[in-house]
């Protein structure tokens, strides 16, 4: 099982969706972090954010974690391609 990463510099539409929703979501918008790799033909996004800013991000019931993941998987969808979010803590 090979694991790529891209380059850092270079973010991918999927990653920069992410980065610009959770950066206007959050109180510490330079504690989010978004990396990418890519696992069988998906791209693999993590997430991780200040520790009190978790909150904002699942949301009530999960709702806000939910749509993120919508965003995300219409945004890849859009580019042919596949992609999951995982919100780490």
């Amino acid at each position: 099982m090979s694991e790529t990463t891209p380059d850092e510099d270079v973010a991918t539409p999927f990653r920069s969706v992410i980065e610009v929703v959770v950066r206007a979501l959050v109180d510490q918008p330079d504690a989010v972090s978004v990396t990418e790799t890519q696992q069988r033909g998906m791209s693999m996004l993590e997430l991780r954010t200040a520790p009190g800013d978790m909150g904002k991000i699942i949301g009530r019931q999960g709702r806000t974690a939910t749509a993120l993941r919508t965003l995300l998987a219409v945004t890849a969808e859009k580019h042919g391609a596949r992609a999951q979010l995982d919100i780490r803590d």
